[in-house]
C-alpha cells in the first residue's frame, strides 16, 4: 500500500499548498497586497538578493562606458564575482545543514542523506557532481548573459532606464519579476521534460531526487541556456545594468536557495527566513507535476498542480495512471 503524504515527508509545511491571488476573481486586492508585501518583508530571499545586486552594482560592476568594448578585465570580474556569490551561497547554504548540520533535522523534507558511491553521477558523488555542473557550467552561462547584456545596452541595443528618473519603472519591474520567473519557467521546464530533451538534457538534474542546495543549479549546458535565456527579455521590456544584475541574480542563486531541502533557517524555533520550496520538492520526487511556481498558477490550468496533500496525491497518480495508459 502506497505511503500517504504524512509519511512519505519528514517535514511538510501547511497544507493545502496556495497560489497567488492575482488572478482570483473576484478579485482580492487586500490579498494581492499581503502577498506582495509578505513576499519581500520583513526579510525574504528576493529581499537578501536585491541587496545582494545592490552591493555588486555599486563595487563590482563594470560601467556601461568599459562594456561598449568586450575585454577580459570585466568580464573576468563578472565571472569571479560570480563563482564566489555561487560559492557563498550554495556553499554556505551546504555547511550549515548537511556539513555541521546546525539544524540537524528540523524543518528538513527528506531526511534520506545524499548520495555516495553511485555511478549514475559525476565523480560518482551527489555533491560533487553538483559543484561540477553548477559552476563549470552554470556560472559560466550565467556570466556569458549578463556580459551580452552589458554589451548590448552599452552598445544601444537594449532600452534602458535611467535612474533617478525611472526610480518607479525600475521598482515596478523588480517586483514583478517572480510573475515572469514562474512563466518563463512553466514554459522551458515542460519544454525539457519533453521525452527526447528529458533524456538528453534535464534527466541529469533530476539525478537530484533528493536534493541539497548545490543541485538548484546543476544542469546540462543546453538547460543553462534555455533557463538563463529570461534575461532576453530585456531586449524588449527596459532595462538597467543593476536590474540585470538582480535578474540573473534571482535566477541563479534561489535556484540554491529553494534547493536546500529544508523549509528555512530556524532561529531558536522560529523560522527566520524561508528558503526551500515544497511545491518544486515535490516535482523532484514525482517529476511530473509542479513544473512552474506559486506566482501564476500553471499548473492548475494546465492539470499538473499537486498541493502536497492526500487527495492532490491520488488524484496525482490517477492522472499519471491514465497518460501512461
Amino acid at each position: 500500500m502506497a505511503k500517504s503524504q504524512s509519511e512519505a515527508w519528514h517535514y511538510r509545511p501547511e497544507l493545502p499548498l496556495g497560489t497567488s491571488p492575482y488572478f482570483a476573481w473576484p478579485p482580492r486586492p487586500g490579498a494581492i497586497f499581503k502577498w506582495v508585501v509578505g513576499g519581500w518583508f520583513p526579510i525574504s530571499e528576493k529581499l537578501v538578493i536585491l541587496g545582494i545586486a545592490v552591493l555588486c552594482w555599486l563595487w563590482l560592476h563594470p560601467d556601461l562606458a568599459q562594456a561598449e568594448t568586450l575585454s577580459f578585465d570585466w568580464i573576468a570580474l563578472l565571472y569571479l564575482r560570480n563563482l564566489a556569490l555561487m560559492a557563498l551561497v550554495a556553499g554556505g547554504l551546504h555547511a550549515y545543514f548537511y556539513i555541521f548540520r546546525l539544524q540537524g533535522d528540523r524543518l528538513r523534507f527528506d531526511t534520506r542523506p545524499l548520495v555516495r558511491n553511485n555511478r549514475a553521477f559525476t565523480f560518482n558523488d551527489q555533491v560533487r557532481d553538483n559543484i561540477f555542473w553548477t559552476c563549470a557550467s552554470g556560472v559560466t552561462i550565467w556570466t556569458a548573459y549578463e556580459v551580452l547584456m552589458m554589451w548590448s545596452m552599452a552598445n544601444g541595443y537594449v532600452p534602458m532606464l535611467t535612474l533617478p528618473d525611472d526610480i518607479g519603472w525600475l521598482v515596478l519591474l523588480i517586483v514583478a519579476l517572480p510573475l515572469w520567473e514562474t512563466l518563463h519557467f512553466f514554459l522551458i521546464h515542460r519544454l525539457i521534460h519533453w521525452p527526447p530533451l528529458y533524456r538528453r538534457v534535464h534527466a541529469l538534474h533530476h539525478r537530484n531526487s533528493n536534493t541539497g542546495p548545490w543541485s538548484g543549479m546543476s544542469m546540462h549546458p543546453v538547460e543553462h541556456l534555455f533557463y538563463l535565456s529570461t534575461v532576453l527579455i530585456h531586449f524588449v521590456v527596459p532595462a538597467h545594468p543593476l536590474l540585470i544584475a538582480f535578474h540573473l541574480m534571482y535566477f541563479t542563486l534561489t535556484a540554491a536557495t529553494s534547493h536546500t531541502g529544508y523549509r528555512g533557517l530556524l532561529v531558536g524555533d522560529r523560522l527566520w527566513l524561508k528558503l526551500g520550496n515544497f511545491h518544486h520538492q515535490l516535482h523532484h520526487r514525482y517529476y511530473e507535476c509542479n513544473y512552474g511556481g506559486l506566482e501564476i498558477p500553471m499548473d492548475r490550468w494546465s492539470g499538473s498542480f499537486h498541493d502536497g496533500t492526500d487527495a492532490s496525491h491520488a488524484a496525482f497518480l490517477q492522472r499519471r495512471r491514465q497518460q501512461r495508459a
